[in-house]
C-alpha cells in the first residue's frame, strides 16, 4: 500500500507530484491523502491533477487529453461529469481550504480521515507562504507606511505554526518544509526567524507549550539537511546547510531553497544525500523542442505580419549607427533581424506539434498529449520589443545578460528609477535574458506582473517565457494544466517547488522506511 501524504500550502502541486511519480517495482511508493490550499486557482490546479492521478499509470481517458487540449468543447465540468467516482475522490483529496480561518480541530479531523485507519507511517509536506521572508518581500514591507512594525505584524511570520501545531498533535514520522533562502536572514525583535523554527520543528510540543497549548508526551525530530556539507565537520544544524541549489541536482533553474527534512526520534533510520549531477541541465535542454512562438504587439494593430515589422523597425532608429556599441554586435543584430520569426503565432491553450526536450524526455513527454498546453505569449509594446530584441542578441554575442549600462541611451525607459539604477547598480538587471547555455535564474511569482526578467533566449521570437516554458523549467509534465486566467497561471508555477526535485527527495524519504 502506497505511503500517505499529506500536503499543506499545497499551492499547484509541485511537492506532491514529486512524490506520487515514485515508483518501486511499478507501484507507486507514495500516494497524496489530502492536499490543503487557499487559492482558488492553484486549488482547481491541485484537484485536476488529483483526478489524473485517480486513473493507473499512462491509462487516463482520452477525454483528459480532449480537455487539455481544447478539443471537441469537453469543459472541466463535463470531463468531471463524465467520471463521477474520479471526480469525487479528486474533490476529497484537494481540499480549498485557508489555514488558520478554517477550525484547527476541523483540518486535524480531515487529515485523521484521509489517513488509513492505523496508519503509522506517513509524510507531512509543504511550504508556509513565504513573501515576508523573502529579500523582496521584507524590502517591500519595511518600505510601506508601517515600517518595521508592518513587518513584525505580518500575518506570514506565524503561518509555520499550522505546522506545528499539525507535527504535535498528529505526530508523522516524517516530514518535508521547503521555504526561500531568504529565511536565513530574517529576523524578528533582532532575533533569527529561522532559528526559532528550528527550535519549534524540533520540539513542536514545547512550541505548542507556548502558545497556550497542553502538550501530552515527550515528542522530538531530528532535523537533517539534504545535502552533504562543505566541511564534513560541520554541524547538520547550521542554517546554511538546510540550503538546496536545485541546478546542482538536475533541476535547469538557480533556484536555492531552504529545505528541512525532518525524521521523528524514535525513527533510527539514518538518511541520506541528494546526489549532485556531473553536468547542469540547461535551458536548451527543456524548451526548446516547445513550439515556437512570437509575441503579440501591444497598443497598435496586431498581426503576424505587421508584429515581426514591428520588431525589424530596430534596424532604421538612429542609435544603431550611431557608435554605441561594438561593430560585432551591430553586425550581430543586423544578421538576427533577418531571422525575425515569419509567420509565427501566439499560442494559445493549447498549441499542436513540437518535439521532446533533449533532457528527461520520459519525464515531461506523453505520448497522448500531441502538443503543450498553457503555452500562449504575452502582447509587449514596440520599445519593449526592441528591448528584448536588443537584450537576446546581446546575450547571445557576449554570454550574458545585459545590464541597464549595456542598453542604448535610446532603449532605456524613461523612469526614476532607472536612473537611480544607472547611478547605484540596484536591480541594474531588469531586462533579463535567460541565457542559452545555463539553467534559468530563478523563477518567483513576479513572473505574473511582466516579462522583463524572463526573456526568451531567441531573439527571433522576440519576447518573455510562457507558462509552459516556465513550466519546464520548474519540471513540471507536459500533461500538468494550470487553471485559472494566464497571471494566475504564472503565480501558481512561480510558486511551485520543482516537481522532478521533490521525486529525488521522495526517494531519500522512502528510504527511511524501507
Amino acid at each position: 500500500m502506497p505511503l500517505p501524504v499529506i500536503d499543506i500550502f499545497a499551492g499547484p502541486g509541485g511537492l506532491g507530484e514529486g512524490f506520487c511519480r515514485l515508483r518501486r517495482n511499478a507501484k507507486p511508493v507514495f500516494k497524496i491523502g489530502l492536499s490543503i490550499e487557499k487559492d482558488e486557482h492553484a486549488h482547481q490546479t491541485l484537484q485536476l491533477r488529483a483526478f489524473f492521478r485517480q486513473f493507473p499509470d499512462k491509462k487516463a481517458p482520452k477525454e483528459y487529453y480532449q480537455y487539455l487540449s481544447a478539443q471537441n468543447s469537453m469543459s472541466r465540468e463535463e470531463l468531471f461529469r463524465r467520471f463521477p467516482k474520479q471526480a469525487k475522490k479528486a474533490e476529497i483529496e484537494a481540499w480549498h481550504a485557508e489555514l488558520g480561518k478554517v477550525p484547527r480541530k476541523q483540518v486535524e479531523e480531515r487529515i485523521r480521515l484521509a489517513l488509513p485507519k492505523r496508519c503509522k507511517n506517513w509524510i507531512l509536506i509543504g511550504g508556509p507562504p513565504c513573501q515576508a521572508y523573502s529579500l523582496v518581500g521584507r524590502s517591500r514591507i519595511l518600505g510601506s507606511k508601517g515600517g518595521m512594525k508592518a513587518y513584525e505584524k505580518a500575518p506570514q511570520h506565524n503561518l509555520y505554526k499550522h505546522y506545528l501545531n499539525i507535527l504535535a498533535t498528529l505526530q508523522p514520522p516524517v516530514f518535508v518544509m521547503e521555504n526561500v533562502k531568504g529565511l536565513l536572514s530574517a529576523e524578528l525583535k533582532q532575533k533569527s526567524i529561522f532559528k526559532r523554527i528550528l527550535s519549534d520543528l524540533r520540539r513542536p510540543k514545547n512550541a505548542r507549550r507556548q502558545i497556550g497549548r497542553r502538550p501530552r508526551g515527550p515528542l522530538e525530530y531530528r532535523l537533517v539537511p539534504l545535502v552533504r556539507p562543505a566541511n564534513a565537520g560541520s554541524e547538520y544544524a547550521e542554517p546554511e546547510n538546510f540550503v538546496v541549489q536545485a541546478e546542482d541536482f538536475g533541476i535547469p533553474q538557480a533556484r536555492h531553497r531552504v529545505i528541512i527534512l525532518g525524521i521523528r526520534s524514535d525513527i533510527s533510520t539514518r538518511s541520506a544525500f541528494l546526489k549532485e549531477v556531473r553536468k547542469s541541465v540547461n535551458i536548451e535542454h527543456v524548451i526548446k523542442g516547445l513550439p515556437r512562438l512570437r509575441s503579440g504587439l501591444s497598443r497598435e494593430k496586431d498581426g503576424s505580419q505587421l508584429w515581426r515589422e514591428a520588431v525589424h523597425t530596430i534596424t532604421d532608429t538612429p542609435w544603431i549607427l550611431n557608435g554605441e556599441f561594438t561593430d560585432d554586435l551591430r553586425d550581430a543584430l543586423f544578421a538576427a533581424s533577418t531571422r525575425i520569426g515569419a509567420g509565427l503565432k501566439q499560442g494559445g491553450v493549447f498549441v499542436k506539434g513540437g518535439t521532446a526536450p533533449a533532457r528527461y524526455p520520459r519525464w515531461f513527454r506523453d505520448k497522448n498529449l500531441k502538443g503543450a498546453c498553457n503555452h500562449e505569449t504575452r502582447y509587449h509594446m514596440r520599445k519593449d520589443l526592441h528591448r528584448y530584441f536588443y537584450a537576446a542578441v546581446f546575450a547571445r554575442t557576449h554570454g550574458r545578460s545585459p545590464l541597464l549600462e549595456d542598453f542604448p541611451k535610446a532603449l532605456l525607459p524613461k523612469h526614476k528609477n532607472v536612473r537611480a539604477a544607472l547611478k547605484d547598480t540596484k536591480f541594474n538587471d531588469r531586462f533579463r535574458v535567460q541565457t542559452a547555455g545555463r539553467p534559468s535564474t530563478t523563477l518567483v511569482s513576479h513572473i505574473s506582473k511582466d516579462g522583463h526578467y524572463y526573456i526568451h533566449y531567441d531573439p527571433a521570437q522576440c519576447r518573455s517565457l510562457t507558462v509552459r516554458e516556465a513550466a519546464r523549467l520548474q519540471t513540471f509534465p507536459d500533461n500538468y494544466r494550470f487553471e485559472g486566467p494566464r497571471t494566475q497561471q504564472y503565480q501558481q508555477v512561480g510558486n511551485a517547488v520543482p516537481p522532478l526535485l521533490a521525486f529525488k527527495i521522495a526517494e531519500i524519504v522512502a528510504g527511511l522506511f524501507a
